[in-house]
């Protein structure tokens, strides 16, 4: 490949290296109203934007995760920090995951974070998921110079102003397949695990 592709790799190596998470204790310890949440967050993942004016999270946004049984409701108007850290997982999930998906699979830990007599610290359990991705970003770093290798391999008997272009394409390609076989293996467990409705029903 050319070395503008070569440059653009070592670009998203190097961001990938700098891929942090927000700290929770950075998230403000006193409740918020959703105009000071919006405003945390937009600050706090502002380095995750494709474009400067893209919207991190809205009210719109936020009552539709409520409506949604995504985000449990806030307690006079006012968000705890278990609201932020919901959000934050919720934003993640939102780029491969339907909001039915999200819904399930948060459940069961809203449910238990914010009842009463629930045992589920969500500050831990968002520590603990953290430290573990903080782990896999190096050998994440290597299999994707090992998807460039390969795709620099490929048609090798393309004319040569086509061939940079080609090559880039099945970088493209290869990083795309990868994520749409762990999208598919994420809604294959997903689908295995019990929904609302059927929780309701056995109760």
């Amino acid at each position: 490949m050319t070395i503008d592709a070569k440059d653009m790799l070592n670009s998203i190596l190097k961001s990938i290296s700098r891929i942090d998470y927000i700290h929770p204790g950075d998230i403000p310890n006193i409740d918020l109203y959703m105009d000071q949440v919006t405003t945390f967050m937009d600050s706090q993942l502002a380095s995750t934007k494709r474009y400067s004016e893209d919207k991190i999270l809205t009210k719109t946004m936020i009552n539709n995760y409520a409506k949604n049984n995504l985000l449990p409701p806030p307690v006079k108007k006012k968000y705890t920090k278990e609201h932020v850290l919901v959000l934050i997982f919720i934003y993640y999930f939102k780029n491969i995951l339907s909001i039915k998906d999200i819904e399930i699979l948060l459940k069961p830990i809203t449910d238990n974070a914010f009842s009463a007599d629930g045992d589920l610290d969500l500050t831990v359990l968002y520590e603990e998921v953290c430290a573990m991705e903080k782990g896999q970003i190096e050998p994440l770093q290597e299999e994707i110079k090992k998807a460039y290798k390969q795709a620099e391999s490929t048609f090798e008997s393309a004319d040569t102003k086509d061939r940079d272009y080609l090559q880039l394409f099945s970088f493209i390609c290869s990083l795309s397949f990868d994520v749409y076989v762990k999208k598919l293996l994420i809604e294959k467990i997903i689908d295995g695990l019990p929904s609302s409705e059927e929780k309701s029903s056995k109760k």
